[in-house]
């Protein structure tokens, strides 16, 4: 719904990974802090610390250009068990002042506060007990952008990190987004941005000045929709986690191209293991499963299927993602792979094959219940130890916008 008063926040935690290690480790203060793995792999940047940044670092930089940038730089692996337990201690100090609170990945989440006014104040005034009240709680700062909706919320909160609090009153959305650059608005991407240039559009000022009929000839809908978020005009209310979610991916990129067909499956099968520990997370089950596959000459191709029913368990999944791979590596050197699981939603009966899956349901539901308490590496198949695969919740930073429960793609580009 539209709103006329300040009551929406974006809560962003200030370069989370790197932050948790720096936290954790006293001696990684003020130092480049670089996550993402060892520094000559083919990996990828899942965040750095803002000294690294100085250099030029940035998340999705392949770990061995940072390291040319930023050669005194600190590499570490992704710590998910670690990030995950922390991401949760934030959320329930957000969920101390609303019950609207959704969360859009490991490190950000709305909040409506719209009736918790009465309780804590004014939205400007939670925002800031929240920034209190995350640093006593977890040692780490949180960014916030405070607004009349979600999408003045979030830019507000990417403009004076770290330790940002940025607040637009109502009816100063427009003036507020003029003078930015284009590529801070939601549905940018390369590809628009140098269409945009192309019509002399450089900041988000010129792009809602332009008529909406220009933009609808060069981007279609797309443009009228871009439009509107020009004149900071954004109706998508907060919503719970699990009903935003639209899909839960994982990937991966290999430090050397992969021909082995039982290596390929090996991986698939990690990968599959942190998709459908997430769905069952979020108490939901996926009817559709897909693959991404990179080759060696960088061609990329996806492959999808539907299930016969949805499902969450990680051997259904696993199975579809291996048919559909199958046929496409063969032959080819494989750099990266990803699995996805789309069209999502809530089991809603016992469906025919449960009787079935009884007892692999029971496995996986003792599995999780044994990660969550000892940590997300207490339980490994067999035909996954010392192979050197990615862990159930590590993750290159391409899954990071929809690889968890309840994440909309907030970046979403139409090319």
């Amino acid at each position: 719904m539209t709103r006329s008063r300040l009551c929406i926040l974006h809560v962003d935690l200030d370069a989370f990974f790197a932050a948790v290690e720096q936290r954790d480790h006293p001696e990684l203060r003020g130092k480049p802090v670089i996550i993402g793995g060892d520094a000559h792999s083919r990996g990828v940047v899942s965040t750095c610390s803002y000294e690294a940044r100085k250099f030029g670092v940035h998340s999705a930089m392949p770990t061995r250009t940072a390291f040319q940038l930023c050669p005194q730089g600190i590499f570490l692996p992704v710590d998910g068990a670690k990030y995950q337990r922390v991401s949760r201690e934030v959320m329930t100090v957000l969920r101390r002042f609303t019950p609207a609170v959704e969360q859009v990945s490991i490190d950000e989440a709305f909040l409506d506060v719209a009736g918790s006014e009465a309780l804590f104040g004014t939205a400007p005034e939670i925002a800031r007990r929240i920034k209190r009240e995350v640093v006593e709680a977890t040692g780490l700062t949180v960014s916030v952008g405070v607004a009349t909706n979600k999408l003045i919320a979030k830019v507000g909160s990417d403009l004076r990190k770290p330790d940002g609090l940025v607040i637009v009153e109502p009816g100063q959305e427009a003036a507020f987004l003029a003078p930015l650059e284009i590529r801070r608005l939601w549905g940018i991407g390369p590809k628009t941005a140098e269409r945009l240039h192309g019509l002399g559009v450089s900041t988000i000022g010129e792009l809602a000045a332009l008529p909406a009929e220009t933009l609808a000839r060069a981007l279609g809908d797309h443009g009228a929709t871009l439009h509107d978020r020009a004149l900071g005009i954004d109706t998508d209310p907060v919503t719970g986690g699990g009903e935003a979610a639209k899909s839960v991916s994982h990937e991966t990129t290999f430090a050397v191209d992969v021909t082995d067909p039982a290596e390929i499956e090996r991986t698939l099968l990690a990968l599959t293991e942190g998709v459908s520990a997430r769905l069952r997370a979020g108490g939901i089950r996926a009817g559709t499963v897909a693959v991404k596959i990179r080759d060696s000459q960088f061609r990329t191709i996806t492959r999808q299927k539907h299930l016969p029913e949805p499902s969450d368990l990680t051997d259904t999944i696993w199975r579809a993602a291996v048919d559909l791979a199958r046929p496409e590596v063969r032959g080819k050197k494989i750099r990266l792979l990803g699995v996805s699981a789309t069209q999502l939603g809530a089991p809603e009966q016992i469906g025919m094959f449960e009787v079935v899956d009884a007892k692999q349901r029971r496995v996986v539901d003792a599995t999780d219940a044994v990660r969550r308490r000892y940590g997300d590496a207490a339980v490994t198949r067999a035909s996954l130890l010392h192979r050197g695969l990615p862990a159930p919740f590590e993750r290159d930073p391409a899954s990071a916008v929809e690889g968890r429960i309840g994440v909309p793609k907030l970046e979403d580009e139409v090319e």
